[in-house]
C-alpha cells in the first residue's frame, strides 16, 4: 500500500523493489528467448515469467523490440567491446573475435531473428537500429577518426567504409551462412582489411 508524505504527494515503489523488477524482466526476457523465437515472445509472457504487471513493462518499454534491446544493452553487449584494446588495429581484432563468438551462440540466434521480424514491422528496425547498430558502429568509427587524428591511420580513409567492410561481412555471414563464422575466419578477415586502413 503506498504511504503519503507530509505534503500529501504519494510515494511510488522503493528503489530497490523498481530494481529487482528490473532485473526480472531482463532474466524473463533472456530466459524465454532460450526456449522460444522472438516472434513467439509476447510482452504477456515476458509479464508472466517476471511477475509483474503488462502496465509496468510498458512504462518502462514501448515496444517488444526496446524491452529485447534493452536485455541485449545490459546482458550481452558490454562483453562485445574491447576496452583494454592498445590500438585502433587491436580493439577492431578484439570486437570481431567477440562478435564472432557471440553469433555463434544465442547472441546470434536473436540477432538473426531481430533481422528477420524488422522485414516487415518498421518499429523493430527502428529500435535495433538507433539502438543497437548506430551506437556500436559510431564507435568504431571514432575509434579509426581518432586515430586518424594521431597520425596513426591516413586522413583519407574513410572509416565508415572500413566499418562497413569489416563487421559487414560479419552479418552478412550470420545471416546467409556463406562463410563459417569461425576465429580463422575472423583473423583472415581483419588481415585483409586491414589494407583498407593502411596499417
Amino acid at each position: 500500500m503506498n504511504t503519503k508524505t507530509s505534503a500529501g504527494t504519494r510515494l511510488g515503489r522503493p528503489p530497490a523493489a523498481i530494481a529487482d523488477s528490473h532485473e526480472a524482466i531482463l532474466t524473463a526476457v533472456y530466459d524465454l528467448l532460450q526456449e522460444m523465437s522472438l516472434r513467439e515472445l509476447t510482452m504477456e509472457r515476458v509479464a508472466k515469467r517476471a511477475g509483474v504487471g503488462k502496465p509496468t513493462l510498458y512504462r518502462w518499454w514501448k515496444t517488444k523490440a526496446a524491452l529485447v534491446i534493452a536485455m541485449f544493452e545490459e546482458r550481452i553487449i558490454p562483453a562485445l567491446d574491447a576496452p583494454m584494446a592498445t590500438s585502433v588495429e587491436d580493439a577492431i581484432r578484439q570486437k570481431v573475435g567477440n562478435l564472432i563468438s557471440a553469433f555463434n551462440g544465442f547472441f546470434g540466434k536473436v540477432i538473426a531473428e531481430i533481422v528477420a521480424e524488422a522485414q516487415s514491422d518498421p518499429e523493430v528496425l527502428r529500435e535495433f537500429s538507433e539502438r543497437y547498430i548506430k551506437p556500436r558502429r559510431a564507435g568504431t568509427v571514432n575509434e579509426i577518426v581518432a586515430a586518424q587524428n594521431q597520425g596513426l591511420v591516413p586522413a583519407h580513409v574513410d572509416p565508415e567504409l572500413v566499418v562497413d567492410a569489416i563487421f559487414g561481412s560479419l552479418y552478412f555471414n550470420l545471416l546467409l551462412k556463406v562463410t563459417p563464422l569461425t576465429p580463422e575466419y575472423g583473423e583472415r578477415l581483419v588481415e585483409n582489411c586491414k589494407k583498407l586502413l593502411e596499417i
